[in-house]
């Protein structure tokens, strides 16, 4: 025997311990590509969920940001930023306006439309 002898090797259990850290190798590599896919998919999930118009063009930008990681960023922005809404602010910014309230105004208008009596309006 020499001095620096190796427990369990040439056995059974150094079989065993070579399996048992083969599986947990394996599974750990599974399972960071599986949240690393699942991580990827996020552009493509959010545009689901809203009904996003530029749903094509996320999921575009998504496969391709397998190769360029920087266009999956830009998947990433176009998916969980309203353009719209966004537009619209930058709008109000330019012409110097407060926020738009548009929409809520306009409904204090239909309510009022619908709370008067049939008769004022006809009459006015």
């Amino acid at each position: 025997m020499s001095l620096f002898s190796m427990p369990f090797v040439d056995s059974g259990v150094d079989t065993a311990l070579h399996v048992i850290a083969s599986v947990v190798m394996v599974g750990t590599i599974a399972a960071a590509a599986f949240g690393f896919w699942r991580l990827h998919e996020l552009p493509i999930q959010k545009a689901h969920s809203k009904d996003h118009h530029q749903l094509g063009l996320i999921t575009a930008l998504t496969w391709i940001g397998f190769v360029w990681h920087w266009v999956w960023v830009i998947a990433v922005v176009i998916a969980f930023v309203d353009g719209e809404q966004a537009l619209r602010r930058i709008r109000d910014i330019w012409k110097g306006d407060a926020p738009s309230q548009q929409p809520a105004a306009s409904m204090e208008k239909v309510e009022a439309v619908i709370s008067t009596p049939k008769q004022e309006t006809e009459h006015a």
